[in-house]
């Protein structure tokens, strides 16, 4: 009786999780049928699910219409930068904020951590004014730099897993003759490689979705990321909803191979860097 009790909650449990899923995917599938549907198509009331006839010259257009090839490159390079120094100088600091005992460490951390609930709309206009000063007003610089240098939850996250790693294995090396730096690049980095790879997973996704940022200190098309491309088939009285959605539908791309590629090494960083230390 217990058994099968066992196996109902289960059941169930699985039926929510499945209606839920599908309702969270209901507007990815909305985006992608509309991306295929004429324009007249998009707002019949009753909504009209399937396209009739289906307009696959939607993602051609949509590419050709603006300089989407220029808007993908920048977003990559952009991201290959971030994402590279992100976990350069995370992973010095989580390792410094583990590994090393110097004055006031915890009391830095606390204040260092204090920066994730400052949403980043406050700060945006004394950055906005450094920006304009150093002259890297609509420059990829005033995208790349702020956010090469910082990530608050990027330290945190690799901090928990350094603090994992035995203090043995790091005087063992000592002992040997190591020193900072060797123990940290050739020992320590190895061991964080499901964090490393998680965080770089979370930059990249976080990154390719930016759109506050571009919208604030880049003028020109050229310059433009996807998410701002996306933006420029907003008109001032009417919008071309297709060619957005095809557009969108491609720009997910990249997002999804990232994601379906490193979903094991969230999963693994995450879990691990909750129950370490």
């Amino acid at each position: 009786m217990q058994t099968r009790g066992l196996r109902l909650s289960t059941v169930l449990l699985h039926f929510i999780l499945v209606l839920g899923a599908c309702i969270m995917a209901l507007p990815f599938i909305w985006m992608l049928l509309s991306s295929l549907k004429d324009l007249s198509q998009v707002f019949i009331v009753p909504p009209k699910w399937i396209p009739d006839p289906f307009v696959w010259s939607n993602f051609k257009t949509s590419l050709t219409a603006l300089p989407f090839g220029k808007a993908y490159f920048n977003s990559f390079y952009i991201n290959v930068i971030v994402v590279a120094s992100q976990l350069f100088t995370c992973s010095m600091a989580a390792y410094a904020f583990a590994k090393i005992r110097f004055p006031f460490r915890e009391s830095l951390f606390v204040l260092f951590l204090a920066t994730m609930m400052v949403p980043g709309q406050v700060t945006i206009i004394p950055l906005y004014l450094m920006m304009k000063s150093i002259g890297w007003l609509d420059s990829h610089l005033s995208i790349i730099v702020p956010a090469a240098l910082f990530n608050a939850f990027g330290v945190f996250l690799l901090r928990q897993f350094f603090r994992g790693i035995p203090k043995e294995m790091e005087e063992a090396a000592i002992v040997d003759g190591a020193n900072r730096w060797t123990i940290y690049a050739r020992i320590m980095l190895p061991l964080v490689k499901p964090a490393l790879s998680a965080l770089g997973i979370f930059t990249f996704l976080g990154m390719w979705n930016s759109f506050f940022y571009p919208l604030i200190f880049l003028n020109t098309p050229e310059k433009f990321t996807v998410p701002m491309m996306l933006n420029l088939y907003r008109g001032m009285y009417s919008t071309d909803w297709t060619l957005m959605m095809a557009g969108a539908a491609i720009a997910l791309i990249p997002v999804l191979i990232v994601y379906i590629i490193g979903q094991r090494y969230i999963i693994e960083g995450v879990t691990l860097s909750g129950i370490k230390g």
